[in-house]
């Protein structure tokens, strides 16, 4: 049986994350020119995001050292409410396992331990945008749509 680790991630994975988030756009169907100007926007904001802890990342490594699944948590600026005071709120993004690796529960691992990591911080929820492939896995953790709405301009 193969043996896995979950390890914080650090500004120091800044090329993981952007993998993670470009394959993951890949597999919902984008565009190579599409995914040339996420990685070109990526990096700097990702940059940015882990020197002013804005983006705390989780990352599953097999046997080897090889980060082989992970995501993150996206600390948004936002307006307080009745329901929610504080001025910042946690979005999971880049939930990516490599092909090779998915069906093993890794992604679970990393889901688990950054909604404990939200709860412990205090946060009283924490929202995501689900693609097709996810959102099995986030309603077993209880996650449910929201009344969101949106308008697109393009």
């Amino acid at each position: 049986m193969e043996e896995f680790r979950l390890r914080r991630g650090s500004a120091a994975d800044l090329d993981i994350v952007v993998h993670h988030r470009i394959e993951m756009f890949r597999d919902m169907g984008s565009t190579d020119d599409q995914l040339r100007a996420v990685q070109a926007s990526a990096v700097p904001y990702f940059t940015r995001a882990f020197k002013e802890e804005t983006y705390q990342a989780w990352f599953v490594e097999d046997a080897s050292g090889r980060v082989v699944a992970g995501a993150g948590v996206n600390l948004l600026e936002y307006h307080p409410g009745p329901r929610d005071p504080q001025p910042r709120r946690p979005c999971v993004i880049n939930v990516y396992t490599e092909p090779e690796f998915r069906q093993r529960g890794l992604a679970r691992r990393v889901m688990e331990a950054i909604v404990e990591w939200c709860r412990a911080n205090g946060y009283p929820a924490v929202t995501l945008h689900a693609s097709e492939f996810g959102r099995p896995l986030y309603e077993s953790l209880g996650f449910q749509p929201t009344n969101e709405m949106r308008l697109r301009f393009d």
